[in-house]
């Protein structure tokens, strides 16, 4: 595969007794299967996120983190779980600068290694709003991976990369490939080492992966690969249930997880723009992406300041979230041309992931993300038992000063967010939502909502359209637009001193993969899209 084109249109999907959008459709019909025994969103978001393991491992896996927000119909309330892991506790700075590290860690190194909280997620969820038991849930992904499933299009051409890249160095890479290399599309693979996994998983819950001998296959590997981590890092790993913070647009009340995830830049964003009428702007007219681009800017300069682990720094989110800062921080946006720099604001008071969402039949939503980041995290694969080891503690900054800075024991900045809306007229589902990858998921957040709040477009063609993606990492001013964005746009934003590049091709999984389900709140209907940049699909019953 060597291109990436979207030649065909895809119709947004209507359904009344459930729906699951994702971006591999054999994860789809895992969600639909326990769905059609009786299961809620929560038992098929489960189902969903196991057989993305299986399927999508180039994304996401158990040896990666997760967040949810689910909203329930009968309370109509929000709850977030954040299931991201922490830093081994024998971890420091100053053990780093022993060795020769005071700048920046190499992507996969071990010591990036954080705790996997994506199996505890899932039992926790399971635990609070399942119905069904694990063993059920799981059950499509424990026969996706001991029979095998053949593989997508756009996985296989990730998964071909992955296995020159980090699969190939990485101990234990191997196992992940097909005698060193990836899968071609339609190939089929079989993974009895996750089964393995699984099995154990569905038996006895969170404590087979963080206790016994899952527990100290992880260890023993790392140690091996020449970190840090211990029995008791594992052993010590909760969930956290978390109140979600939000605001209003356009009269509906947007939720996201709170800090140490991203969550909080799609929100000040949307804030900056909520004083603009983005409706009379074409999608792609000049002056929409360059008032979207430069909230972004100004929400990425204090987000990728303030967002932290709150254990360990406080944030000061009321103010930051308030009408008064948003009006400050808004006058830093020109109409006229992009500022070069943004710097973070002062409030008074202080790709490489899978999203997929899930509505029952019941009106019950969970929007859910699982991640390894960078692929296949470090690469790193405990030995026979089928996943790969994330480096999440590659977004800690080594910096003693800046609050993201690595400390034992805590959680770092997290790109990964799951997204929610509701009606803030009657508190009714308007619909989960989330675009994966990296620091494009506050952006595609963005960017998916304006179209569908302030162009009233549906789920589907929200997510067809070209997007624009700020390089965060480098120095949160260069722009990539995708193709389909007009040239004279392009010529008009490099007028704006944006300095911009067009992107095609493969290239396009820089602007993430998103799904989005809506609910109608008279009739039932559900609504929903899947990204066209993804091999995935939205599917009813």
């Amino acid at each position: 595969m060597t291109d990436l084109t979207f030649s065909s249109r895809r119709s947004p999907i209507y359904s009344t007794r459930g729906m699951v959008a994702a971006s591999q459709p054999l994860a789809v019909a895992a969600g639909l299967e326990i769905l059609s025994v009786g299961g809620n969103a929560a038992d098929a978001a489960i189902a969903t996120a196991a057989a993305l393991n299986v399927t999508e491992p180039t994304s996401t896996g158990l040896g990666g983190d997760a967040f949810t927000l689910y909203y329930d119909s009968a309370t109509k309330t929000i709850s977030a779980i954040n299931g991201s892991g922490r830093a081994p506790r024998s971890l420091s700075l100053e053990r780093l600068a022993r060795e020769g590290f005071k700048d920046q860690l190499p992507p996969y190194n071990p010591y990036n290694v954080t705790v996997p909280g994506a199996c505890g997620l899932w039992c926790d969820l399971n635990t609070r709003m399942g119905k069904l038991p694990l063993a059920t849930t799981l059950a499509p992904a424990i026969r996706l991976a001991e029979d095998g499933f053949p593989v997508a299009p756009i996985t296989a051409w990730h998964w071909q990369r992955s296995a020159q890249g980090q699969l190939k160095t990485a101990l234990n890479g191997r196992e992940l490939t097909i005698d060193g290399r990836g899968p071609n599309a339609g190939e089929i693979f079989r993974n009895p080492g996750l089964a393995r996994t699984l099995k154990l998983i569905a038996e006895d819950g969170k404590k087979a992966f963080y206790e016994g001998s899952i527990a100290e296959a992880i260890v023993s590997i790392l140690k091996e690969a020449g970190g840090c981590m211990q029995p008791e890092d594992l052993a010590a790993h909760a969930s956290e249930w978390v109140v979600p913070i939000s605001i209003v647009y356009r009269g509906v009340r947007i939720w996201e997880c709170p800090p140490n995830g991203q969550g909080l830049a799609a929100l000040l964003a949307l804030n900056l723009l909520e004083k603009y009428d983005l409706s009379i702007l074409p999608p792609f007219s000049p002056m929409r992406l360059h008032l979207e681009i430069e909230a972004l800017r100004i929400a990425f300069a204090d987000a990728r300041w303030f967002v932290s682990d709150p254990a360990f720094s406080p944030i000061p989110l009321e103010d930051l979230l308030s009408s008064a800062y948003a009006d400050e921080r808004r006058r830093g946006i020109s109409p006229q041309y992009a500022l070069p720099e943004h710097l973070h604001g002062f409030p008074q008071a202080g790709r490489d992931t899978v999203y997929f969402c899930v509505v029952d039949g019941e009106g019950n939503a969970c929007s859910f993300i699982n991640s390894n980041y960078m692929g296949f995290g470090t690469g790193i694969v405990p030995r026979g038992w089928g996943f790969s080891l994330q480096n999440r503690g590659a977004n800690f900054s080594l910096d003693p000063a800046h609050p993201n800075h690595l400390e034992p024991g805590k959680r770092p900045y997290h790109t990964i967010i799951p997204g929610m809306a509701t009606r803030e007229s009657d508190q009714s589902l308007f619909g989960p939502f989330g675009v994966m990858g990296g620091f494009m998921q506050p952006q595609g957040h963005v960017q998916v909502l304006t179209r569908m709040l302030d162009n009233n477009l549906d789920p589907q063609t929200a997510l067809d359209l070209p997007r624009f993606c700020i390089d965060v990492e480098k120095d949160n001013n260069s722009i990539s637009l995708e193709e389909g964005i007009p040239e004279d746009t392009r010529q008009a934003l490099a007028g704006m001193r944006h300095p911009v590049e067009m992107v095609s091709g493969m290239n396009r999984a820089l602007f993430g993969r998103g799904q989005i389900i809506t609910r109608d709140p008279v009739t039932g209907v559900l609504c929903g899209g899947s990204d066209p940049r993804a091999d995935g699909c939205a599917m009813g019953l």
